[in-house]
């Protein structure tokens, strides 16, 4: 029996880019999974993990966190099932992929459309993620949204190496998706679920890979609802 448990905001929407990996990860293997929403703030339902953070991945008794780890886990427990890394080089370089998107990737660009994550969660929510973001930064979020015009071009252009892979192959893994192509996709499907902001341009590679991803999987990535598709069915 697998377990997920992940982050869920306002009307069940899942926005985390870490949990994103996770559950693609999960899919590529073929497993069947229960996912369990926690709320930002609720760090008694995490207890039992011995940290604070989300993805949680249970199986039997085992307890793994951290998205990562339960990547390097999956494919250790589960190695008769599609391979995440394709050989252990392939683990090396998704590590650093990993490690790329976590330290030069995200914050480059998420500070600035953590804005609009406060409208997809509940006020306790959105309260503590405030305080994270402003205690850290030393700006409030609206400083930094008013920001966000000048570092979207900048974020832009750290895709390039993704950018200039894509443009020969159909995934970062190549011919099929591997763990890469998750983490890449979790940091975009963040903004699209959780913003309005076009993060990419019309044209660019990475936007139709991007579509390739939220197809996979009977289309698991689409069905979580954008940003854009829930305002429209509010104003409706």
């Amino acid at each position: 029996m697998l377990e997920l448990w992940e982050l869920g905001g306002r009307g069940d929407c899942r926005f985390s880019t870490f949990s994103w990996r996770t559950r693609l990860a999960l899919h590529h293997k073929g497993l069947t999974f229960e996912v369990h929403p926690v709320s930002v703030s609720d760090k008694a339902a995490v207890r039992f993990s011995g940290q604070g953070k989300v993805p949680i991945l249970k199986h039997g008794d085992r307890i793994v966190a951290d998205s990562w780890a339960i990547a390097l886990y999956l494919e250790k427990e589960f190695p008769e099932r599609p391979t995440l890394f394709d050989g252990p080089v392939g683990e090396t370089l998704s590590h650093v992929f990993n490690l790329w998107a976590d330290r030069e990737l995200i914050p480059a660009f998420v500070p600035y459309l953590m804005r609009d994550v406060l409208d997809c969660v509940n006020e306790a929510d959105g309260a503590h993620l405030r305080a994270q973001i402003e205690g850290a930064l030393k700006k409030s979020l609206e400083e930094l949204a008013a920001e966000r015009e000048k570092a979207l071009p900048a974020f832009r252009r750290k895709l390039q190496p993704a950018r200039k892979a894509l443009e020969q192959k159909k995934f970062l893994g190549g011919a099929n998706p591997t763990y890469a192509d998750y983490i890449l996709f979790g940091v975009l499907q963040w903004s699209r679920v959780t913003s309005l902001v076009q993060v990419l341009e019309p044209g660019d590679v990475i936007a139709d890979w991007f579509d390739r991803v939220l197809d996979l999987y009977d289309g698991v990535g689409r069905q979580e609802a954008s940003r854009a598709e829930r305002t429209k069915e509010t104003a409706a």
